[in-house]
This record gives C-alpha cells, structure tokens and sequence, in this order.
C-alpha cells in the first residue's frame, strides 16, 4: 500500500491518463469530489452525473490498462527526479494557474523558481536571419541584471538563442517541451536543455513516452505565454507559432511586444502585423522592455512616512506588512495570507493604490509603491 501522499499522486497522473477526459472535465471533477482519489473512488453512475461525462468516459476510470502506466510514469519520476505540480497545489506556476486552460498536471526537472519576480517570453521563428540573432541577443544580455527569467519553447532558431543568451549572462531560463521529459525535440538541443536543467529547467505538461507531435505544440505555446508576464517576438513570419504564443498571450490580458522588421521582410512580417494590430507593442530594445512593463524602478521602493500609518485601516495594515516582506507579491498569496475575500481585498488594494501606497503590477503581483 502506497502512502497517503504517493497514492494520491498515483490518482492524479491516472486522472489525466484516461481517455478522453481532458483538463475542462478533470477541473469539473475535483470540483466536484475533491481529490483525484476521491474521483476514482466514486461510483460509474456517479461520474456519468458530471457535466460533459458521457457513459464511455465514465468506463474510462476503470480500464484495466490505465494504471500499468501510472506506475511506469511514478518510476521515470523517481527515477529522474523530477517535479510533479498539481493544478491546485502552491507550487503550481501562479501566473499560468489564473489562465483558463491551465493544464491540470505539469512535469518539471530543474532548479529555476516557477514564480519569479519577474518573467519574459522571448519567441520567434525557427529559419531567423542575422538580425533576429542579433536583436535575441542583445535584449537578453541587457536583461541581465534585472532580475528576469526567461521562457521559450526549447525549439530550433529563436528560442535557442534565447535559451542560449540566457545561460552565457547568468539568468535562469525555462524551456518548455510539446513532448514527453524522456527525450529532446530537437535532439540537437539535448546538451542545451542539460545545461538549463542546473541554471533554468524543462517544463512540459505530457508524460513520459509522448511523442513530439504537430498538434502539442500550440498547446505548448499557450503554456510558454501563460508562465510570463510579457511575450517578445523577435522575428516570426504571418503564420509564425509565434504569433500563436504572441495572441494567446493577449488573450490572457499578458503584455505582448515585437521587434520591428522592414517591410519587405516576410520573417518580420508577423511583428510588424502584431504592432500593426496593436496587439504588440513596439520596442527595441531591453530598455523599452523595462519601461512598457514598469521595471526600471521596481527594485526601489519610496519610503512612506509613519504618520500614514494612523489612517491605515487594519486590513490595509496587514497589507501593507505582507508586501513589505518581499519585492513583490501575487494577488493569490496576499488572499491566502491575509486571510480575506477576494471581494475584501480587491477593495483594500484599490484604497492604496489611490493613496499611493501600492503599485499593481501585470500578471496581478502587487508591490509597495
């Protein structure tokens, strides 16, 4: 008999293990159970009563297959020890767990912080000229003492100079994988994700075994997005998987930015289709960056008089103690933390926004202006 913990990780990658039972119906059933245990407990004419949970899915949970592959999958696990993060966990990415889609299960390996301070997407075409390594470059070089952590795809061109970049200045980065952590697409950047693994990590929402195949790596790009706080698309064609990234992340209410590319150039049309749009904004370098998301003073803080404090309230008290502990605190953490509504503390963030005490930041983190 496995622990209590192992046997509900058993649960949770047999969850996403059975047919045809995707993240939407995954989050309605621990919604409704709890647990991913509890799930698998629950009676077949109980789980038919779910929304979108037809008789055949129902008979899914109880394929006589499905759990040989949970072990497989707990034995690579142990065996490259990697990370297992849970939808509804606290170690599950903050930014990417408030998107829609987020998916339930993620497989990690790497030392790089999930939640950083401060993180940038930098993606862009695979066929990339002189002027798209040179721009990769040099923005992530200028990056280098700000703090941020970089997040890309782990594909040929762009990304891998991003990665790269990442690695020769000193900044974590994290690559994030439309296929399972048993192997490397492409095998070119096995060494690559090797490295990132002692300064980053490789991130990927597939087990063991899964190929790299066409249709994951959309899915993959809406992952990159939902972990940053901005999308770069240095250089990507009309079509670009870029430019998938660039609006899914726009969808997500995330800050988008290009480079621009002369006219005549189909490998910067896309940018400049993006700027075009104002879906992107235009920058050209890492100080535009930094301006357009408010970094350049992120790291000073003014100092507030104690006489403001007579006419803070209570709770904007406890807010204002929360955020003074750390550069920067998620809206999720500072509910947790504070222990109020979401109602409650939207209107204590506001009251100190207006007073000056507080500075929102994107991807909901707060700090103290």
């Amino acid at each position: 008999m496995l622990p209590e913990n192992d046997q509900e990780l058993f649960y949770r990658i047999a969850l996403t293990f059975v047919k045809d039972v995707g993240a939407v119906t995954a989050k309605k059933l621990i919604d409704q159970y709890g647990t991913a245990g509890a799930v698998f407990k629950a009676p077949l004419k109980e789980l038919r009563t779910v929304a979108g949970m037809s008789e055949l899915r129902a008979k899914g949970f109880r394929d006589e297959e499905l759990f040989p592959k949970v072990e497989a999958e707990l034995n690579f696990i142990q065996k490259h020890n990697a990370t297992v993060l849970w939808l509804w966990d606290d170690n599950y990415p903050g930014r990417l767990k408030n998107c829609m889609d987020a998916p339930v299960l993620l497989y990690y390996t790497g030392n790089a912080d999930l939640n950083p301070p401060k993180a940038v997407a930098v993606v862009g075409t695979r066929k990339y000229s002189d002027y798209g390594q040179r721009a990769t470059e040099q923005l992530v070089e200028e990056l280098k003492d700000t703090g941020v952590t970089i997040i890309s795809g782990l594909a040929h061109g762009i990304d891998t100079i991003a990665h790269k970049a990442a690695l020769r200045n000193g900044l974590p980065t994290i690559g994030v994988v439309g296929h399972g952590l048993d192997k490397m697409y492409p095998a070119a950047n096995k060494n690559l994700a090797k490295e990132m693994m002692a300064n980053g990590g490789v991130l990927s929402e597939y087990p063991s075994g899964t190929p790299a195949d066409r249709a994951h790596f959309p899915m993959r790009n809406r992952v990159v997005a939902g972990l940053s706080d901005i999308t770069v698309v240095v250089e990507s064609d009309i079509k670009g998987g870029a430019l998938i990234t660039a609006r899914v992340a726009d969808s997500y209410n995330r800050d988008v930015a290009a480079f621009p590319g002369r006219i005549y150039d189909a490998k910067s049309s896309g940018c400049n289709e993006l700027i075009r749009t104002n879906i992107a904004s235009m920058i050209t370098c890492a100080d535009d960056l930094l301006e357009l998301m408010n970094w350049k003073e992120a790291g000073k803080k003014k100092p507030v008089q104690k006489q403001l404090f007579i006419n803070l309230s209570p709770e904007e008290k406890t807010v204002y103690d929360v955020l003074g502990s750390k550069d920067m605190v998620h809206a999720d953490e500072l509910l947790h933390v504070c222990n109020m509504t979401s109602s409650q503390l939207a209107s204590t963030l506001l009251m100190m926004e207006m007073q000056g005490l507080v500075k929102a930041l994107p991807g909901k983190f707060y700090r103290l202006d």
